[in-house]
Protein backbone atom coordinates (compact mmCIF):
# COMPACT_ATOMS: atom_id res chain seq x y z
CA UNK A 1 0.00 0.00 0.00
CA UNK A 2 2.87 2.40 0.75
CA UNK A 3 4.05 2.07 -2.83
CA UNK A 4 0.72 3.32 -4.14
CA UNK A 5 0.49 6.05 -1.52
CA UNK A 6 3.93 7.35 -2.40
CA UNK A 7 3.17 7.00 -6.11
CA UNK A 8 0.10 9.20 -5.68
CA UNK A 9 2.36 11.73 -3.97
CA UNK A 10 4.81 11.56 -6.87
CA UNK A 11 2.02 12.13 -9.37
CA UNK A 12 0.63 15.03 -7.35
CA UNK A 13 4.07 16.61 -6.99
CA UNK A 14 4.69 16.16 -10.71
CA UNK A 15 1.40 17.92 -11.51
CA UNK A 16 2.38 20.73 -9.15
CA UNK A 17 5.73 21.01 -10.92
CA UNK A 18 3.96 21.13 -14.30
CA UNK A 19 1.57 23.88 -13.17
CA UNK A 20 4.38 25.92 -11.63
CA UNK A 21 6.51 25.47 -14.74
CA UNK A 22 3.61 26.62 -16.91
CA UNK A 23 3.17 29.72 -14.75
CA UNK A 24 6.86 30.58 -15.06
CA UNK A 25 6.82 29.94 -18.82
CA UNK A 26 3.94 32.42 -19.20
CA UNK A 27 5.31 35.10 -16.90
CA UNK A 28 5.56 37.42 -19.92
CA UNK A 29 2.33 36.36 -21.67
CA UNK A 30 -0.12 39.23 -22.06
CA UNK A 31 -3.35 38.67 -20.16
CA UNK A 32 -2.19 35.33 -18.70
CA UNK A 33 -3.66 34.26 -15.37
CA UNK A 34 -1.54 32.08 -13.10
CA UNK A 35 -2.80 28.74 -11.81
CA UNK A 36 -2.33 26.73 -8.65
CA UNK A 37 -2.72 23.04 -7.87
CA UNK A 38 -5.20 22.07 -5.16
CA UNK A 39 -4.84 18.67 -3.45
CA UNK A 40 -7.13 16.50 -1.32
CA UNK A 41 -6.32 13.44 0.74
CA UNK A 42 -7.57 9.97 -0.20
CA UNK A 43 -9.06 7.41 2.17
CA UNK A 44 -10.52 3.98 1.49
CA UNK A 45 -14.08 4.44 2.67
CA UNK A 46 -16.29 1.50 3.59
CA UNK A 47 -20.04 1.42 3.94
CA UNK A 48 -19.73 2.43 7.57
CA UNK A 49 -17.22 5.21 6.89
CA UNK A 50 -13.54 5.56 7.64
CA UNK A 51 -12.25 3.56 10.54
CA UNK A 52 -10.24 5.27 13.25
CA UNK A 53 -7.34 2.98 12.43
CA UNK A 54 -7.49 3.33 8.63
CA UNK A 55 -4.38 4.96 7.19
CA UNK A 56 -4.69 7.35 4.29
CA UNK A 57 -4.35 6.09 0.74
CA UNK A 58 -2.42 9.06 -0.58
CA UNK A 59 -3.27 12.26 -2.33
CA UNK A 60 -4.94 13.35 -5.53
CA UNK A 61 -5.26 16.56 -7.50
CA UNK A 62 -8.69 18.01 -6.79
CA UNK A 63 -8.44 20.98 -9.12
CA UNK A 64 -6.14 23.33 -10.98
CA UNK A 65 -7.64 26.76 -10.41
CA UNK A 66 -6.70 30.06 -11.94
CA UNK A 67 -6.07 33.34 -10.20
CA UNK A 68 -8.02 36.01 -12.07
CA UNK A 69 -6.41 38.83 -10.13
CA UNK A 70 -5.39 42.02 -11.90
CA UNK A 71 -2.08 42.05 -13.74
CA UNK A 72 0.06 45.15 -14.10
CA UNK A 73 -0.92 47.61 -16.85
CA UNK A 74 1.98 48.26 -19.21
CA UNK A 75 1.77 51.13 -21.70
CA UNK A 76 2.50 50.78 -25.42
CA UNK A 77 2.47 53.03 -28.49
CA UNK A 78 -0.41 51.20 -30.23
CA UNK A 79 -3.92 52.64 -29.74
CA UNK A 80 -5.41 49.22 -30.49
CA UNK A 81 -3.65 47.71 -27.48
CA UNK A 82 -6.28 47.71 -24.74
CA UNK A 83 -6.06 46.77 -21.06
CA UNK A 84 -8.99 46.09 -18.73
CA UNK A 85 -8.37 47.62 -15.33
CA UNK A 86 -10.86 45.76 -13.19
CA UNK A 87 -13.39 43.02 -13.82
CA UNK A 88 -14.45 41.76 -17.22
CA UNK A 89 -13.36 39.94 -20.37
CA UNK A 90 -13.16 41.08 -23.97
CA UNK A 91 -15.91 39.49 -26.06
CA UNK A 92 -14.56 38.03 -29.30
CA UNK A 93 -16.07 36.13 -32.21
CA UNK A 94 -13.99 33.21 -33.47
CA UNK A 95 -15.65 31.93 -36.63
CA UNK A 96 -19.02 32.76 -35.12
CA UNK A 97 -18.34 31.25 -31.68
CA UNK A 98 -17.99 33.56 -28.68
CA UNK A 99 -14.70 33.41 -26.78
CA UNK A 100 -13.42 35.59 -23.97
CA UNK A 101 -9.99 36.99 -23.24
CA UNK A 102 -8.03 39.43 -21.11
CA UNK A 103 -5.30 39.78 -23.73
CA UNK A 104 -5.93 43.09 -25.51
CA UNK A 105 -3.31 43.05 -28.27
CA UNK A 106 -5.50 43.92 -31.28
CA UNK A 107 -4.76 44.93 -34.85
CA UNK A 108 -6.55 45.38 -38.18
CA UNK A 109 -6.89 42.55 -40.68
CA UNK A 110 -7.01 43.03 -44.45
CA UNK A 111 -10.75 43.77 -44.38
CA UNK A 112 -10.52 46.40 -41.64
CA UNK A 113 -11.82 44.20 -38.81
CA UNK A 114 -10.24 44.62 -35.38
CA UNK A 115 -8.87 41.18 -34.46
CA UNK A 116 -6.45 39.56 -32.03
CA UNK A 117 -3.50 37.35 -32.95
CA UNK A 118 -5.87 34.40 -33.52
CA UNK A 119 -8.04 36.50 -35.90
CA UNK A 120 -10.94 36.50 -33.45
CA UNK A 121 -12.97 39.67 -34.05
CA UNK A 122 -13.71 42.24 -31.36
CA UNK A 123 -17.41 42.54 -30.51
CA UNK A 124 -19.07 45.93 -29.99
CA UNK A 125 -22.50 47.39 -29.46
CA UNK A 126 -23.49 49.20 -32.70
CA UNK A 127 -24.20 52.92 -32.60
CA UNK A 128 -27.76 54.09 -33.18
CA UNK A 129 -26.53 57.30 -34.79
CA UNK A 130 -27.64 59.69 -32.04
CA UNK A 131 -24.87 59.12 -29.54
CA UNK A 132 -26.53 56.02 -28.05
CA UNK A 133 -25.77 52.33 -28.59
CA UNK A 134 -27.92 49.25 -29.17
CA UNK A 135 -26.89 47.11 -26.18
CA UNK A 136 -29.10 44.25 -27.32
CA UNK A 137 -26.94 43.48 -30.37
CA UNK A 138 -23.29 42.54 -30.82
CA UNK A 139 -21.42 42.99 -34.07
CA UNK A 140 -17.85 42.78 -35.40
CA UNK A 141 -15.92 46.02 -35.15
CA UNK A 142 -14.85 47.09 -38.64
CA UNK A 143 -13.05 50.28 -39.59
CA UNK A 144 -13.73 52.11 -42.85
CA UNK A 145 -10.37 51.90 -44.60
CA UNK A 146 -11.52 53.58 -47.82
CA UNK A 147 -11.88 57.35 -48.15
CA UNK A 148 -14.70 58.87 -46.14
CA UNK A 149 -17.33 60.69 -48.22
CA UNK A 150 -17.37 64.52 -48.21
CA UNK A 151 -20.17 66.73 -46.96
CA UNK A 152 -21.24 69.89 -48.72
CA UNK A 153 -21.38 73.09 -46.69
CA UNK A 154 -24.92 74.20 -45.96
CA UNK A 155 -24.53 76.56 -42.99
CA UNK A 156 -22.05 79.19 -41.84
CA UNK A 157 -22.05 80.61 -38.33
CA UNK A 158 -20.49 84.06 -38.12
CA UNK A 159 -19.77 86.23 -35.11
CA UNK A 160 -17.83 89.43 -35.75
CA UNK A 161 -17.57 92.73 -33.98
CA UNK A 162 -17.98 95.71 -36.30
CA UNK A 163 -16.45 98.91 -34.97
CA UNK A 164 -19.22 101.41 -34.22
CA UNK A 165 -16.75 104.25 -34.72
CA UNK A 166 -15.91 103.37 -38.33
CA UNK A 167 -16.90 105.68 -41.18
CA UNK A 168 -18.44 104.69 -44.49
CA UNK A 169 -15.84 104.43 -47.29
CA UNK A 170 -16.04 107.19 -49.85
CA UNK A 171 -15.88 105.05 -53.00
CA UNK A 172 -18.50 102.57 -54.16
CA UNK A 173 -18.00 98.95 -53.10
CA UNK A 174 -15.54 96.88 -55.10
CA UNK A 175 -14.45 93.50 -53.76
CA UNK A 176 -10.96 93.86 -55.19
CA UNK A 177 -10.38 97.26 -53.56
CA UNK A 178 -9.87 97.22 -49.76
CA UNK A 179 -10.52 100.97 -49.62
CA UNK A 180 -14.17 100.40 -50.53
CA UNK A 181 -15.14 98.33 -47.50
CA UNK A 182 -14.33 98.41 -43.81
CA UNK A 183 -13.60 94.78 -43.00
CA UNK A 184 -13.62 91.27 -44.48
CA UNK A 185 -13.28 87.68 -43.36
CA UNK A 186 -12.83 84.44 -45.33
CA UNK A 187 -13.27 80.72 -44.80
CA UNK A 188 -13.30 77.56 -46.89
CA UNK A 189 -16.58 75.90 -47.90
CA UNK A 190 -17.07 72.59 -49.70
CA UNK A 191 -19.28 71.36 -52.52
CA UNK A 192 -20.87 67.90 -52.76
CA UNK A 193 -17.67 66.47 -54.28
CA UNK A 194 -15.53 67.74 -51.41
CA UNK A 195 -13.86 70.45 -53.49
CA UNK A 196 -12.83 73.49 -51.48
CA UNK A 197 -14.09 76.99 -52.35
CA UNK A 198 -13.19 80.30 -50.74
CA UNK A 199 -16.10 82.24 -49.27
CA UNK A 200 -15.40 85.87 -48.32
CA UNK A 201 -17.71 88.15 -46.37
CA UNK A 202 -17.23 91.91 -46.77
CA UNK A 203 -18.65 94.45 -44.33
CA UNK A 204 -19.25 98.11 -45.25
CA UNK A 205 -20.63 100.80 -42.97
CA UNK A 206 -23.80 102.48 -44.31
CA UNK A 207 -24.25 106.05 -43.07
CA UNK A 208 -26.99 107.05 -45.48
CA UNK A 209 -29.65 105.93 -42.99
CA UNK A 210 -31.45 108.32 -40.60
CA UNK A 211 -29.66 109.14 -37.32
CA UNK A 212 -29.92 106.49 -34.60
CA UNK A 213 -29.95 103.57 -37.05
CA UNK A 214 -26.77 101.48 -37.01
CA UNK A 215 -26.59 99.81 -40.39
CA UNK A 216 -23.93 97.77 -42.17
CA UNK A 217 -23.97 96.09 -45.59
CA UNK A 218 -22.72 92.51 -45.85
CA UNK A 219 -21.53 91.10 -49.18
CA UNK A 220 -20.80 87.42 -49.87
CA UNK A 221 -18.38 86.30 -52.58
CA UNK A 222 -17.54 82.66 -53.36
CA UNK A 223 -14.47 82.15 -55.55
CA UNK A 224 -14.64 85.83 -56.45
CA UNK A 225 -18.29 85.73 -57.58
CA UNK A 226 -20.96 87.77 -55.83
CA UNK A 227 -23.70 85.64 -54.21
CA UNK A 228 -27.15 87.14 -53.74
CA UNK A 229 -30.07 86.37 -51.45
CA UNK A 230 -33.29 86.33 -53.41
CA UNK A 231 -31.47 88.35 -56.05
CA UNK A 232 -30.47 90.97 -53.48
CA UNK A 233 -26.92 92.00 -52.60
CA UNK A 234 -25.75 93.32 -50.19
CA UNK A 235 -27.61 92.13 -47.09
CA UNK A 236 -28.45 94.90 -44.61
CA UNK A 237 -27.37 94.19 -41.02
CA UNK A 238 -29.11 96.43 -38.50
CA UNK A 239 -27.86 96.75 -34.92
CA UNK A 240 -29.68 97.79 -31.76
CA UNK A 241 -28.47 100.70 -29.61
CA UNK A 242 -26.88 98.17 -27.22
CA UNK A 243 -24.74 96.76 -30.05
CA UNK A 244 -26.64 93.51 -30.58
CA UNK A 245 -27.89 92.42 -34.00
CA UNK A 246 -31.47 93.36 -34.81
CA UNK A 247 -31.78 91.73 -38.26
CA UNK A 248 -33.60 88.38 -38.30
CA UNK A 249 -31.38 85.34 -38.92
CA UNK A 250 -30.36 83.21 -40.75
CA UNK A 251 -29.92 84.59 -44.25
CA UNK A 252 -30.58 82.12 -47.07
CA UNK A 253 -28.48 82.69 -50.20
CA UNK A 254 -29.25 81.70 -53.76
CA UNK A 255 -27.80 78.41 -55.05
CA UNK A 256 -24.14 78.64 -56.04
CA UNK A 257 -23.31 76.80 -59.26
CA UNK A 258 -19.76 75.43 -59.28
CA UNK A 259 -17.46 74.49 -62.13
CA UNK A 260 -16.48 71.13 -60.59
CA UNK A 261 -19.56 69.20 -61.68
CA UNK A 262 -20.93 69.10 -58.15
CA UNK A 263 -24.43 69.87 -56.99
CA UNK A 264 -25.11 73.58 -56.40
CA UNK A 265 -24.05 74.85 -52.99
CA UNK A 266 -27.03 76.04 -50.94
CA UNK A 267 -25.78 78.28 -48.14
CA UNK A 268 -27.34 79.92 -45.14
CA UNK A 269 -25.36 82.34 -42.97
CA UNK A 270 -26.22 83.17 -39.40
CA UNK A 271 -24.71 86.51 -38.36
CA UNK A 272 -26.52 86.25 -35.00
CA UNK A 273 -23.35 86.30 -32.89
CA UNK A 274 -22.22 89.57 -34.47
CA UNK A 275 -22.07 92.85 -32.54
CA UNK A 276 -21.41 96.53 -33.12
CA UNK A 277 -19.36 97.82 -30.23
CA UNK A 278 -16.91 100.69 -30.06
CA UNK A 279 -13.90 98.40 -30.33
CA UNK A 280 -11.79 97.22 -33.30
CA UNK A 281 -13.04 94.66 -35.78
CA UNK A 282 -12.71 91.09 -34.46
CA UNK A 283 -13.76 87.66 -35.66
CA UNK A 284 -15.11 85.73 -32.66
CA UNK A 285 -17.01 82.92 -34.40
CA UNK A 286 -16.50 81.57 -37.91
CA UNK A 287 -17.53 77.97 -38.60
CA UNK A 288 -19.10 75.92 -41.37
CA UNK A 289 -20.52 72.38 -41.47
CA UNK A 290 -18.89 70.94 -44.61
CA UNK A 291 -15.76 68.88 -45.07
CA UNK A 292 -13.68 67.24 -47.78
CA UNK A 293 -13.01 63.54 -48.28
CA UNK A 294 -10.89 61.95 -45.57
CA UNK A 295 -8.64 58.96 -45.03
CA UNK A 296 -8.43 57.00 -41.82
CA UNK A 297 -5.60 58.24 -39.62
CA UNK A 298 -6.25 56.56 -36.31
CA UNK A 299 -8.61 55.05 -33.77
CA UNK A 300 -9.58 56.36 -30.33
CA UNK A 301 -10.91 54.10 -27.59
CA UNK A 302 -12.29 55.86 -24.53
CA UNK A 303 -12.27 54.52 -20.97
CA UNK A 304 -15.94 53.52 -21.37
CA UNK A 305 -15.18 51.53 -24.54
CA UNK A 306 -16.49 54.02 -27.12
CA UNK A 307 -14.57 53.42 -30.36
CA UNK A 308 -14.21 56.29 -32.83
CA UNK A 309 -12.23 56.66 -36.05
CA UNK A 310 -10.29 59.82 -36.94
CA UNK A 311 -9.94 61.03 -40.54
CA UNK A 312 -7.62 63.45 -42.31
CA UNK A 313 -10.49 65.88 -42.87
CA UNK A 314 -10.72 66.47 -39.13
CA UNK A 315 -13.87 64.40 -38.72
CA UNK A 316 -14.42 61.69 -36.14
CA UNK A 317 -16.95 58.87 -36.50
CA UNK A 318 -18.24 56.73 -33.64
CA UNK A 319 -18.07 53.07 -34.66
CA UNK A 320 -19.51 51.38 -31.58
CA UNK A 321 -18.88 50.60 -27.93
CA UNK A 322 -16.82 47.63 -26.80
CA UNK A 323 -18.76 44.91 -24.99
CA UNK A 324 -17.37 43.28 -21.85
CA UNK A 325 -18.46 40.04 -20.22
CA UNK A 326 -18.21 38.70 -16.69
CA UNK A 327 -19.12 35.40 -15.07
CA UNK A 328 -20.33 34.40 -11.62
CA UNK A 329 -17.67 31.65 -11.51
CA UNK A 330 -14.79 32.51 -13.84
CA UNK A 331 -12.91 29.41 -12.61
CA UNK A 332 -15.59 27.39 -14.35
CA UNK A 333 -14.54 28.72 -17.76
CA UNK A 334 -13.03 26.29 -20.21
CA UNK A 335 -9.44 27.15 -21.12
CA UNK A 336 -8.99 27.16 -24.89
CA UNK A 337 -5.35 28.19 -25.02
CA UNK A 338 -4.12 31.36 -26.72
CA UNK A 339 -5.14 33.19 -23.52
CA UNK A 340 -8.83 32.72 -24.18
CA UNK A 341 -11.72 30.98 -22.46
CA UNK A 342 -15.14 29.60 -23.36
CA UNK A 343 -18.36 29.68 -21.38
CA UNK A 344 -19.43 26.45 -19.63
CA UNK A 345 -22.27 25.31 -17.41
CA UNK A 346 -19.94 25.64 -14.42
CA UNK A 347 -19.04 29.25 -15.18
CA UNK A 348 -22.66 30.34 -15.42
CA UNK A 349 -24.13 32.40 -18.22
CA UNK A 350 -22.19 35.43 -19.35
CA UNK A 351 -23.27 38.85 -18.15
CA UNK A 352 -22.69 41.47 -20.82
CA UNK A 353 -22.11 45.11 -20.03
CA UNK A 354 -20.12 48.24 -20.71
CA UNK A 355 -16.82 49.40 -19.26
CA UNK A 356 -17.06 51.80 -16.30
CA UNK A 357 -20.57 50.58 -15.42
CA UNK A 358 -21.73 48.28 -12.59
CA UNK A 359 -18.77 46.08 -11.58
CA UNK A 360 -17.04 46.23 -14.96
CA UNK A 361 -13.57 47.74 -15.09
CA UNK A 362 -12.36 50.67 -17.17
CA UNK A 363 -10.43 50.39 -20.42
CA UNK A 364 -7.01 51.83 -21.11
CA UNK A 365 -6.10 52.31 -24.75
CA UNK A 366 -2.44 52.07 -25.64
CA UNK A 367 -1.77 49.60 -22.84
CA UNK A 368 -1.71 45.86 -22.17
CA UNK A 369 -2.41 43.85 -19.04
CA UNK A 370 0.67 41.83 -18.14
CA UNK A 371 0.63 38.33 -16.69
CA UNK A 372 -0.26 38.27 -12.99
CA UNK A 373 2.42 35.63 -12.30
CA UNK A 374 4.87 36.54 -9.53
CA UNK A 375 8.08 34.81 -10.67
CA UNK A 376 9.69 34.94 -7.19
CA UNK A 377 6.67 33.23 -5.65
CA UNK A 378 6.65 30.60 -8.38
CA UNK A 379 10.33 29.81 -7.84
CA UNK A 380 9.60 29.16 -4.15
CA UNK A 381 6.68 26.93 -5.17
CA UNK A 382 9.04 25.14 -7.53
CA UNK A 383 11.41 24.35 -4.69
CA UNK A 384 8.52 23.15 -2.53
CA UNK A 385 7.17 20.88 -5.28
CA UNK A 386 10.65 19.50 -5.87
CA UNK A 387 11.04 18.68 -2.15
CA UNK A 388 7.66 16.97 -2.15
CA UNK A 389 8.66 14.91 -5.14
CA UNK A 390 11.96 13.92 -3.51
CA UNK A 391 10.25 13.03 -0.26
CA UNK A 392 7.72 10.75 -1.96
CA UNK A 393 10.51 9.15 -3.94
CA UNK A 394 12.27 8.50 -0.63
CA UNK A 395 9.13 6.78 0.68
CA UNK A 396 9.25 4.41 -2.30
CA UNK A 397 12.96 3.77 -1.69
CA UNK A 398 12.31 3.03 1.98
CA UNK A 399 9.38 0.75 1.17
CA UNK A 400 11.58 -1.08 -1.31
CA UNK A 401 14.22 -1.69 1.39
CA UNK A 402 11.56 -2.97 3.81
CA UNK A 403 10.14 -5.29 1.18
CA UNK A 404 13.62 -6.53 0.33
CA UNK A 405 14.24 -7.28 4.00
CA UNK A 406 11.10 -9.40 4.17
CA UNK A 407 12.05 -11.28 1.01
CA UNK A 408 15.51 -11.99 2.45
CA UNK A 409 14.10 -13.64 5.62
CA UNK A 410 15.17 -17.28 5.67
Amino acid sequence: MSFRTALSGLNAAQTDLNVTGNNIANASTTGFKGSRTEFVDVYAVSFLGVSNTTPGSGVRVASITQDFGQGNVEFTSNNLDIAINGEGFFVLSENGASVYSRAGAFHLDRDGYVVNTQDARMQVYPTTGNGAFDTGVLQDLQLQTSEGPPQATTAIQTGVNLNAGDDEPVSAFLATDPDTYNNSSSLVVYDSLGTAHTATMYFRKDETTPPGVNLWNAYLYVDGTNVTSGGVSPIALSFNPDGTLATAMPITYDAIVTTTGSLPINLTINYGDSTQFGSPFAVNVLTQDGFATGRLTGVNIDADGTVSARYTNGQSTILGKMALARFVNPNGLNQLGDTSWAETFGSGNRILGEASTATFGVLQSGALEASNVDVAEQLVNLITAQRNYQANAQVISTEDQVTQTIINIR
